[in-house]
């Protein structure tokens, strides 16, 4: 893909496992909540991990799934308050601040639009503090339909000034490209390096990246191919 920043004037980038390491919320949900589960109703660990992993496997690709009420409710369980238990887990992913500063400096527009529900968006703002690099916020929640449905792009476009052919997305789930893709945004990044645990894996259908460093330029040019 060819990628000339001369044509781009929206950078609309994801959250968790985008511009921050999924390692805390695979950590949290896999190990974490079913450890505390556990606990608190006296079960073998290995068998609360199973109940837990079909349940949340029932919510996906909707905005249960990502819904920190939804949860303490369904689970029994404080869920924000849990999250606080681990957050020193919650990283930046590297090179994340210097793409900002190059969007910034190159006056580009910067929303970062997440799933994310508002009480982890709250608590990732205020431990990361990366807040202030952007043009606004928007959680799938406030309007009410998650990314994996290719209605919230018209939805986020009424919530936000963009043009999809002038629009760069950063995402790190396929499905949510797709969505994107479908709606007509032009320029669509795989960023293979969700987690720091894991080992990345390009996409086969969307241009790819371990790191946003791999989007700036060099030299002063403006243009870079993928």
């Amino acid at each position: 893909m060819k990628l000339d920043w001369n044509n781009i004037d929206t950078v609309l980038l994801d959250m968790d496992g985008t511009i921050l390491d999924r390692h805390f919320d695979d950590h949290f949900w896999l190990e974490h909540v079913p450890k505390r589960y556990a606990a608190k109703h006296r079960l073998p660990l290995d068998e609360a991990k199973d109940l837990l992993y079909k349940r949340f496997r029932s919510q996906e690709n909707t905005l249960n799934w990502t819904d920190l009420d939804y949860w303490t409710e369904q689970l029994g369980l404080d869920i924000p308050l849990l999250k606080q238990e681990v957050d020193h887990l919650i990283a930046v992913h590297p090179f994340v601040v210097e793409f900002l500063l190059f969007l910034k400096r190159h006056e580009k527009r910067i929303y970062l639009v997440t799933n994310a529900h508002g009480k982890t968006l709250a608590l990732k703002l205020n431990k990361t503090r990366i807040g202030p690099y952007f043009t606004g916020i928007v959680s799938a929640h406030e309007l009410g339909i998650p990314k994996e449905d290719v209605a919230f792009w018209p939805a986020l476009q009424k919530r936000i000034p963009y043009h999809p052919e002038s629009t760069l997305l950063g995402e790190d789930s396929e499905t949510n490209l797709s969505t994107a893709a479908t709606y007509g945004i032009r320029y669509l990044i795989y960023v293979s390096r969700f987690s720091s645990t894991v080992t990345p894996r390009a996409s086969e259908r969307f241009a790819s990246i371990h790191y946003f460093s791999q989007l700036i330029p060099q030299d002063g040019e403006m243009a870079l191919t993928l």
